[in-house]
């Protein structure tokens, strides 16, 4: 049987997903505004020609931590593979948590998305291009609760949760799109969040990469409350920025405890193997 075979956190993350997807599909439905209007932000400054330049630009430290987090992944397996040349028959126990890396490499990639998704949405901002600014931010939440789940519930559970989120995430932006529903999108947004939230309580697994999820949380509750003071920041910083510009600068920094684990990661499993005799005696 499915059930018992899982354990008590596993079952429990079931059980969330399963609660999450009856509200979303059966729950009722939450109009929202027409947040697509340009006016509904305040900075809607031109630069050179590009409109809202400030909403637009400020999307480039997605990327750049992005791309900072695809480069410790990309070194990661590189020397995972030098090490298995050179010790083929080291421990298991020594190899990185596969599954963790792997919505790693989903969460960066979601980073860039949501650069893109976003940029695109504020240059113009409109219905069509709202669902691909959320579609982006998708991607980034599956990798998240993924490595979260990873490193809180099970090795296991992680990329299956992963793949739960991005096509909630997905299918919620198209609800959204094609009937002003927003219900989906929060439940996936905040639902998750609170996930993330219980998840950081919980004491890390066996193989964990040490990701500090609690400063995840922080840099995604800062960045909620700088947007929700969008027009009040615009004004106390004399029409400087936005809250909505710095909304983008703080949520992107959510990016950097999962920067920072890897590298610690990658240092540990580093020395594990250069101070494990045993490993170089049996590849010998």
């Amino acid at each position: 049987m499915l059930l018992p075979s899982l354990s008590r956190r596993e079952r429990g993350l079931l059980f969330t997903f399963a609660l999450l997807a009856l509200i979303g599909f059966f729950g009722p439905e939450l109009p929202a505004a027409d947040v697509a209007i340009a006016s509904v932000f305040a900075d809607t400054r031109a630069w050179h020609g590009l409109p809202n330049a400030m909403d637009v630009l400020s999307n480039i430290p997605f990327v750049v931590i992005g791309l900072w987090g695809l480069y410790r992944l990309n070194r990661i397996d590189r020397s995972h593979q030098e090490a298995l040349s050179q010790f083929p028959l080291a421990p298991p126990a020594s190899d990185p948590p596969d599954n963790t890396l792997d919505c790693a490499w989903l969460f960066f990639a979601g980073l860039i998305a949501t650069a893109a998704g976003s940029a695109f949405y504020h240059l113009m901002p409109d219905g069509p291009r709202l669902a691909a600014d959320r579609a982006g931010m998708a991607v980034a939440f599956a990798g998240l609760i993924g490595v979260a789940v990873c490193e809180r519930v099970s090795q296991r559970a992680g990329w299956p949760a992963a793949w739960f989120v991005l096509t909630a995430g997905l299918l919620s932006a198209e609800v959204f799109q094609e009937t002003g529903n927003v219900m989906p999108w929060a439940l996936v947004q905040f639902g998750g969040m609170a996930l993330v939230l219980t998840l950081a309580l919980a004491s890390p697994m066996r193989k964990s990469v040490g990701l500090k999820l609690g400063w995840v949380i922080f840099f995604y509750v800062l960045a909620k409350g700088f947007e929700m003071a969008d027009h009040q920041i615009y004004e106390f910083t004399q029409q400087t920025v936005s809250g909505h510009t710095l909304k983008h600068l703080t949520a992107s920094l959510a990016g950097l405890p999962v920067v920072f684990a890897l590298r610690k990661l990658e240092m540990r499993w580093e020395a594990a193997l250069r101070h494990n005799p045993g490993a170089a005696a049996v590849a010998a």
